[in-house]
């Protein structure tokens, strides 16, 4: 499935999200500044989250709570080292636990990734975005 939209559609964008996405595990794939950690607040947003959503670059992982989805884990691993790092954090256990995962840069960590759905966010000349989404 894609999707193509402008930063201004970006809810029409969000809607199809939510309404195609079945697995509890997302990753979120794009260059540096593709619109990863925008997309996810906005996901956020639509499930009423009422926490600040920000991405967790730092702190590897963020904890959320949604009325309409229940716990949500945000992680974002660019600045993983390697795969113990997001083990010692007990990445396995998030995976694992059947709420929504929504993970940046999940591509460091595929040794770990139980199916999930991936979202590949290309950034077009115009500077509009194309969504692709697969189940893996």
């Amino acid at each position: 499935m894609s999707f193509r939209f402008n930063l201004k559609q970006i809810d029409q964008a969000v809607n199809y999200l939510d309404d195609h996405l079945q697995s509890p595990v997302i990753c979120f794939e794009g260059a540096m500044g593709s619109g990863k950690t925008t997309l996810i607040s906005k996901l956020c947003e639509k499930w009423e989250v009422a926490d600040p959503i920000s991405s967790p670059t730092f702190s590897i992982v963020n904890h959320y709570i949604s009325p309409r989805k229940g716990k949500i884990f945000h992680f974002d691993f660019y600045r993983l080292k390697n795969i113990e790092e997001a083990l010692d954090i007990g990445t396995e256990e998030y995976l694992d636990s059947g709420n929504l995962c929504l993970i940046e840069w999940g591509e460091r960590i595929i040794t770990l990734l139980p199916h999930h759905a991936k979202i590949s966010i290309k950034v077009n000349n115009d500077e509009s975005r194309t969504l692709n989404v697969v189940s893996i």
